[in-house]
């Protein structure tokens, strides 16, 4: 029992002394595997956050303040520079898609923070593929945990994927640094203290989601750093008196914070992105496809929808009445359904060429999202989809989905997996069809490799 702070099991130091142990022997060989298929997952989104103006803002950055030389890519334009500013690149490129993966139960998307770090350092230090695997594993392990000990009430303000995420990459970076335990406990500390992110950009379209990935990502990887040299932090960030719990939640469980360690392998709980929106659109848009679907509807037969969501999705998607941007229509329950509903799916392209439809707008305008019990008490650890539809001709057709396309038990395989990269880097022309064959070829055997080198083919130019 702790004093002065959250009581309870559950500590920042237990938590550092297992990702600064982990190795990849400890992880089943179906762990692994899924590590695997996220990496190839995360590649994707970053290569789709290519000639997306916040994102080659921030790159621009990045090359003005970092170095033109080093070992370390970014994806989106097959630069190189050192670990922290690849880092913030492809932290910030990954996140800006809405492609990324997501873990339920915590609410946070923990690719977007924990690949950039991890692959900026792997290739720095030209780390093997099992210690990237064991690092990455680690990163999801920490984030995850993290996420879910800080709660709803946390959510509802702050972005978890920049808070709790970077955590996340300093676990990832700590242990492919090969941190000590109590240097662990120190980049936590470090990392504790510059977690940041809030939910208030929704409301004026601007660019921060993207920020929120990057600088977790590249914070991480700093805490990371300075720990292995001998600075310090906060030994109790998660859950001292004046920790990450004390100033930004009402609901923390430190319980949460070592959950089965070692045992429950939450990487393994995190769901593939199918629709390229908001995931608190998701369930409602499966809902709607399948009440469409056995109904046998189109966009015109349908005279309104109800979506029935928990309270998070109210609060995140609920500021966007009227999109401004195509970001901004990623958090519109009503384009993402109207998409659904004139297309049968919301994909990059649907987004980017029909979000400002007047039908779609139209169709937006008859959604409603109100807050349904059952909905609101299986969240966070599932996400259940229902909708109402009234149709034209006077009809009320119901449905449901208890595990929309994406979530470990309605996965994506990893031929889905290898379509989905490819479509995204062929709609941002991040690369060639060729190029991709063998980017996917090194990806896929990412676990593998005796040392990790460039990922993306170079080009005569380069």
């Amino acid at each position: 029992m702790v004093t002065g702070g959250i009581e309870g099991p559950g500590s920042s130091a237990e938590l550092a002394t297992f990702a600064a142990g982990l190795r990849f022997e400890d992880i089943p060989a179906s762990v692994a595997g899924r590590a695997v298929d996220l990496f190839v997952d995360w590649v994707g989104s970053a290569l789709a956050g290519k000639d997306v103006r916040p994102v080659e803002t921030i790159a621009a950055f990045a090359r003005t303040m970092g170095p033109a030389t080093g070992s370390c890519e970014t994806l989106i334009d097959r630069s190189v520079s050192s670990p922290l500013f690849a880092a913030l690149v492809n932290g910030a490129s990954s996140h800006v898609a809405e492609q990324d993966d997501v873990h339920n139960g915590s609410v946070f998307h923990p690719a977007a923070v924990v690949f950039p770090a991890a692959l900026a350092i792997a290739q720095s230090i030209r780390a093997s593929g099992q210690e990237f695997i064991a690092a990455v594993t680690a990163g999801y392990e920490v984030g995850i945990r993290v996420g879910e000990f800080l709660g709803r009430s946390h959510y509802k303000v702050f972005h978890t994927t920049g808070t709790a995420g970077t955590l996340a990459a300093a676990a990832a970076a700590g242990r492919l640094l090969k941190l000590s335990p109590d240097a662990m406990l120190h980049a936590f500390g470090s990392a504790g203290t510059q977690a940041a992110g809030l939910w208030e950009f929704l409301r004026d379209a601007a660019d921060s989601k993207p920020l929120h990935t990057g600088k977790a990502a590249a914070n991480g990887l700093t805490a990371a750093f300075l720990a292995r040299d001998g600075f310090t932090g906060a030994s109790r960030i998660l859950e001292g008196p004046q920790g990450m719990a004390a100033g930004m939640s009402s609901d923390a469980d430190p319980a949460k914070l070592t959950d089965r360690l070692g045992t429950r392998w939450a990487l393994a709980e995190t769901s593939f992105k199918f629709h390229a929106s908001c995931r608190h659109t998701h369930p409602a848009a499966d809902a709607l496809l399948k009440a469409m679907t056995d109904a046998q509807l189109t966009i015109g037969d349908i005279a309104a929808v109800t979506a029935r969501v928990h309270q998070a999705a109210i609060d995140v998607l609920g500021p966007v009445v009227v999109p401004s941007s195509v970001h901004q229509a990623k958090f519109s329950m009503g384009t993402t359904l109207g998409l659904i509903a004139l297309h049968g799916r919301a994909g990059m392209a649907e987004f980017d060429r029909d979000h400002a439809r007047p039908d779609v707008a139209a169709f937006r305008d008859r959604v409603t999202m109100v807050l349904d019990d059952e909905v609101n008490a299986a969240y966070p650890a599932r996400w259940i989809g229902k909708v109402e539809v009234a149709t034209a001709d006077g009809r009320r057709i119901a449905a449901r989905v208890d595990e929309p396309k994406g979530d470990p038990g309605n996965t994506l395989s990893r031929s889905e997996i290898d379509a989905k990269v490819r479509g995204l880097a062929a709609f941002s022309s991040a690369a060639t069809p060729p190029e991709m064959d063998a980017l996917l070829d090194r990806l896929w055997n990412i676990d593998r490799a005796n040392a990790l080198g460039a990922l993306m083919p170079r080009r005569p130019a380069d």
